[in-house]
């Protein structure tokens, strides 16, 4: 077998090394690629190596650590992440006298933060994974390249996102809360993925529960007839049919309030405080539509929380979808949008 193993400078860049194994207990790491000195790879090496021969290492899964290594002086975070080419693992199977290729890679920063950003550098190797070929052009013309961009590719999207949008980026939050379709326009292709992958990044999904997702997705599309429209032709981005709230307004100041840091790590820190206080404010609305069921009074707490917590308008539209099925529920939530409506137009 043999790995290959990537490992990255302080500064955020990667880098990728090959090993021959002779036996499962002996993984002699032959580098392929590197951009760390010298020292710090052989450290680098003896840690990954320590970690195949326990077994740790899962294909496809990436894993975050923290290593010390001599240069710089201090702790990284690492990610690190073993895989097999696909086409070369099928052809193994195939054929019992070949051996299927393994590699590692690996991804160093200056913060143990990388642990945010792991799906986002699974995916990332998931591509590589796909289009790896050990041929030393397309070494040297795809697989270093792309190697070397994963800081700028995988963890910098969010970043760039707030810099562009500033202010404007609470619609760009109310998007993503409330699944309303979002259309770029006018946008180079690094603009128009970075979009898409705050809003991937900022929307409940994984959080709440699959069937309500696609029926919140359903309900919105229908109730506005046409999506956010982002029109990037100009400096700054023109939007269209845009919504917003208190509740994403005040978060995208504590982006803003960041930008000035520049940190990626602070601003996914933000994005996942952001989705955890949403989830929250559901869940207790969800508990207050429990006891209005048989309480009177607890309608009227959930009406208060609604009109305080700074984004009823979407709570209701989740709640009313979770609940479609439940009458006494039901009920409750159209009492409560029959409140709303009222007293927004009062």
């Amino acid at each position: 077998r043999s790995s290959q193993q990537g490992a990255g400078g302080g500064d955020g860049s990667p880098s990728s090394a090959a090993a021959e194994t002779p036996s499962s207990e002996d993984f002699s790491l032959t580098l392929l690629d590197t951009n760390l000195p010298a020292e710090a790879e052989t450290e680098l090496r003896s840690f990954i190596t320590k970690r195949l021969t326990k077994g740790a290492l899962f294909d496809g899964m990436g894993n975050v650590a923290s290593v010390g290594l001599s240069i710089p002086e201090y702790k990284v975070g690492c990610y690190y992440c073993r895989f097999q080419h696909e086409n070369l693992l099928e052809m193994a199977t195939l054929e019992s006298d070949i051996s299927a290729p393994e590699y590692v890679v690996c991804f160093l920063g200056g913060s143990e933060k990388e642990d945010t950003f792991r799906l986002e550098l699974d995916k990332y190797i998931q591509s590589l994974k796909i289009n790896l070929d050990l041929a030393q052009k397309t070494l040297e013309t795809y697989v270093n390249p792309y190697l070397r961009s994963w800081f700028e590719n995988a963890i910098c999207p969010i970043h760039r996102v707030v810099q562009l949008f500033q202010e404007k980026l609470a619609f760009l939050l109310h998007a993503a809360l409330s699944y309303t379709p979002v259309e770029v326009k006018n946008a180079d292709e690094r603009t128009e993925k970075d979009i898409s992958r705050f809003l991937a990044a900022a929307s409940l999904q994984g959080l709440v529960q699959e069937g309500t997702m696609t029926s919140l997705c359903i309900a919105m599309t229908e109730e506005q007839h046409k999506s956010m429209v982002v029109d990037c032709s100009g400096p700054q981005p023109q939007l269209h049919n845009a919504g917003s709230n208190r509740f994403c307004e005040d978060w995208m100041r504590a982006f803003v309030n960041g930008a000035e840091g520049g940190n990626p790590f602070l601003f996914r820190q933000i994005l996942e405080n952001f989705k955890l206080k949403a989830i929250q404010d559901i869940n207790n609305l969800k508990r207050f539509i429990r006891q209005a069921e048989m309480n009177h009074y607890a309608l009227f707490k959930c009406y208060m929380f609604l009109k305080n917590c700074g984004s009823g308008d979407i709570l209701l539209k989740i709640v009313k979808v979770e609940h479609a099925e439940m009458p006494e529920a039901r009920s409750v939530v159209t009492v409560l949008e029959e409140f709303m409506r009222e007293t927004s137009v009062a």
